[in-house]
């Protein structure tokens, strides 16, 4: 999970609101026998608006408006109409009587249904076949206006609830208590936020832009990287697709062509939708714990589109701290023949355990799509243009902006959100409570104008400096600060010594975003804990320098004296270049370790101090990127959901301030997240590089090994540091965690909703006879060129939710010595 779930656990710890519906309904649907009535279809009698039982018949329907008759109707089955005599009716037992004509044929849906011989699958192929013909994808080009609500609300409020001491000054939010249309809980709306669009979009090129005409919320309307995080709880679906992404997983979507391999279909009813001649068909999973929805779907008998269609994740589904999952969607029909989405509801139930009394909180997303336009081509350039400035009005648009653009009231509950989240956060608890969860997220504790931090780099230890504490500030008046400064103050008790780093950055132009940057660092590092890393990070510290969980010791540890100068720009979205001069100073940090070279031929003199100067040129572009903010940084709100490509040119200059070696060294790096669909998600990565010129091991690419017992990006965990050292390399990486879709199979071994991950790993490299000959520092210099050493594993990730432990296996080059051919790494995380 990432940053966006500290917020999420901000918003377990706040608020409700209140507001009763004007119609509640709730009961059990049951035969004659008393057994338990799934998928029956319940709606308010001479109206649109109706749900369908659960699997233990269960039901909660609310409306808006005032209805008097509930209308009770299942395939086979008499239908009922109920009389509601009050508006809430949260009681109902139904008893529904098999019709007569149908007494030996009924069955109650449940357990697998036939592949062959199905209505409801020969309409499921009609869908397949005409899918493209609707929505947006039928024109060339398409743009509508789209309205958007988000709302955060505390679930299971009662009187323990109410009496926890963490609301002590704040008891006025709990009569702003309101219930879930779709659940009937008791709940209370903690957040809302809502915004204007206008989207864009070109099928023939594969382009689309989205413009936000205005966004409003309760109380936080300065914090984009709160709204951004809470937006990105949400992610973006199509139903006809084959899955539905939803919190970084697949899920087979109802409408898929593999969906018969997944689920149970049941032609369940016919009759008018909004003058259109739908069926519907109720579906539900064919097994238990993978990561299926149940529900119905409406669908027209000529075109085959989708009319209205709704999913439920199954609360056995393989997903973390989500107890349920709701999506409705509504299409409107075009010209009698093409079906656009009008509405999108999603709803997810955030908590600890599934458990049916743990309490939550909800997230609520409602889109409402208006205003379609097709086939108007756009301006050449139209959509690579893009904001580069914090505009304030969208900010701060006044009620009439809202009268006219909100394509959907908001109910007196949802106004009365406003009023209680600004009363709110003028209240000292509140607060205390905010900034808390501003720590979790960031590391920092806020000041007036700058920030201490990261919290997390107070303490460590390793061999050399023993027992080491750190701290460090930033300057920071506000997330679109257009300058920032940084620096941290480090004490090694065993070695005594003082350690720093400082760093500036200054965002000269918000357009092209060129940014000059420059800083010093003084400090203990690790050398080779990447093959595309380098040594001109002024703030960074890998874990690889770390010694506090460790196999064995680790005393190969480098002092770094470093000075660097950078000037960046993106002359493209998500396309930087970045030219840089540094001049750097490296020596052994310790007695027991070595990066001498011998400065002449005859090998009569060594050095042990490396002074280089360099300057590096490099290329990231970053496809698909999404940020927030516009200072000179930029917070990144979809980590691990785009590929990135890195190539780096870095020329070494002799004689420049006594600088030590001439030579030419470029490197690439290919990083690309993958989605599986319901073979779950993976990871490639890529990296080559060489280096033209002799110098010693200081500037060798040292393939990167793992001493610790912790996960790092792209290292060999069997590898110790500085096993394999080279000058021209390729390695390769895949990682897969195949989300639990084998041992959903496994009856024992489903209820933990464990998850299996595999890897693989490789690298090809070669030292050259000149470099070997430079090299004084004891450590021999071997490079994998016989064949490429590689490893594999094996793990299970989802250990008590947060936990993934893999065993790594030694594939050759057992020879060398003191190599290991086993490991374990263990990684921590919060992920859905």
């Amino acid at each position: 999970m990432r940053p966006k779930a500290t917020y999420l656990s901000l918003l377990f710890l706040l608020c409700y609101t209140i507001m009763a519906s004007q119609t509640r309904v709730g009961g059990v649907v049951k035969d004659q026998n008393g057994q338990a009535l799934p998928f029956v279809n319940v709606i308010f009698n001479n109206s649109s608006e109706g749900t369908t039982s659960g699997e233990s018949g269960k039901f909660y329907l609310q409306s808006e408006n005032n209805h008097t008759e509930l209308k009770i109707s299942f395939i086979g089955y008499q239908t009922e109409i109920i009389p509601l005599p009050q508006k809430s009716n949260l009681s109902l037992e139904i008893v529904l009587q098999q019709e007569a004509s149908s007494l030996d044929e009924v069955k109650i849906i449940r357990g697998k249904t036939s592949k062959k011989n199905n209505p409801a699958i020969d309409i499921l192929r009609k869908i397949w076949k005409n899918r493209r013909d609707n929505g947006v994808t039928a024109f060339k080009q398409y743009q509508f206006k789209k309205y958007e609500k988000l709302e955060f609300e505390l679930d299971g409020i009662d009187s323990s609830v109410v009496k926890n001491p963490i609301f002590n000054g704040m008891e006025f939010i709990f009569d702003y208590a309101d219930t879930n249309r779709i659940t009937g809980k008791t709940i209370l709306p903690v957040f809302i936020n809502e915004s204007v669009s206008r989207v864009y979009g070109d099928n023939v090129e594969n382009k689309k832009r989205e413009d936000l005409l205005g966004n409003k919320n309760s109380g936080f309307d300065q914090n984009q990287n709160l709204i951004a995080a809470v937006k990105d709880v949400y992610d973006e679906y199509n139903v006809y697709n084959n899955y539905i992404k939803v919190f970084d997983k697949s899920f087979v979507s109802p409408l898929s062509t593999t969906g018969i391999n997944n689920y149970n279909y049941v032609l369940s009813d016919s009759a008018f939708v909004e003058n259109k001649w739908c069926y519907n068909i109720i579906y539900y999973p064919r097994r238990e714990n993978e990561l299926t929805f149940k529900g119905d779907f409406w669908v027209n008998d000529t075109t085959w589109a989708i009319k209205k269609i709704n999913l439920e994740a199954s609360r056995d589904a393989n997903i973390n701290w989500v107890k349920e999952l709701y999506i409705e969607q509504e299409f409107e029909v075009l010209n009698d023949s093409v079906f656009l989405i009008s509405k999108d509801y999603f709803q997810a139930n955030f908590s600890l355990t599934k458990k049916e009394t743990s309490k939550g909180v909800y997230a609520k997303r409602t889109q409402i799509f208006d205003e379609y336009q097709f086939n108007l081509k756009q301006a050449e350039g139209f959509y690579h243009k893009q904001a580069y400035r914090f505009n304030k009005e969208v900010y701060q648009r006044g009620q009439d902006f809202w009268d006219k653009n909100r394509l959907e009231e908001l109910n007196r509950a949802e106004e009365d959100i406003y009023v209680m989240l600004d009363s709110l956060t003028s209240v000292p608890a509140f607060n205390r409570i905010y900034d808390i969860a501003t720590i979790a997220e960031s590391g920092y504790v806020e000041f007036n104008g700058w920030d201490f931090g990261p919290v997390y780099s107070l303490f460590d230890y390793n061999e050399v400096e023993g027992f080491r504490t750190r701290i460090g500030g930033r300057t920071y008046f506000g997330q679109h600060d257009p300058w920032r400064v940084e620096g941290y103050l480090a004490y090694g008790f065993l070695d005594e010594k003082f350690k720093y780093g400082i760093s500036g950055k200054w965002l000269l132009d918000a357009r092209s975003r060129l940014i000059i940057s420059g800083g010093k660092r003084h400090d203990i590092v690790q050398l080779g804990a990447g093959l595309t890393g380098n040594t001109t990070d002024v703030l960074g510290r890998s874990l690889a320098s770390s010694g506090l969980v460790s196999v064995g010791d680790n005393t190969k540890l480098s002092h770094l004296n470093l000075n660097t100068v950078n000037l960046e720009i993106e002359p493209w979205n998500n396309f930087k270049v970045r030219v840089g001069a540094s001049y750097r100073e490296l020596s052994s940090a310790s007695p027991d370790f070595s990066l001498d070279y011998y400065t002449d031929k005859m090998q009569s003199n060594v050095a042990s101090t490396i002074k280089q100067t360099e300057i590096a040129t490099t290329f990231t572009y970053t496809p698909g990127r999404q940020t927030s903010g516009f200072g000179v940084e930029q917070n990144v709100i979809n980590e691990d959901e785009f590929p990135t490509f890195f190539f780096n040119y870095s020329l070494g200059l002799k004689g420049i301030l006594k600088s030590d070696f001439d030579y030419k060294k470029i490197q690439f790096l290919y990083n690309q997240p993958l989605k599986i669909g319901g073979f779950g998600r993976a990871n490639v990565s890529m990296e080559a590089g060489k280096t033209f010129g002799e110098v010693p091991l200081g500037l060798l690419n040292v393939v990167p090994g793992n001493q610790t017992y912790f996960s790092m990006y792209n290292a060999f965990p069997v590898l110790n540091f500085y096993e394999f050292v080279t000058d021209t390399y390729v390695s390769a990486h895949f990682d897969h965690n195949f989300n639990g879709r084998l041992f959903a199979r496994i009856p024992l071994l489903r209820e933990l909703n464990l998850r299996e991950l595999v890897g693989v790993r490789a690298v090809w490299g070669e030292i050259s006879e000149a470099n070997k000959a430079l090299n004084a520092s004891g450590i021999p210099f071997r490079a994998p060129n016989k064949a490429p050493y590689y490893e594999y594993s094996l793990g299970i990730g989802n250990i008590l939710k947060f936990l993934s432990v893999e065993a790594h296996f030694r594939g050759n080059y057992y020879n060398v010595p003191e190599s290991r051919s086993f490991a374990i790494t263990a990684s921590f995380g919060f992920h859905f």
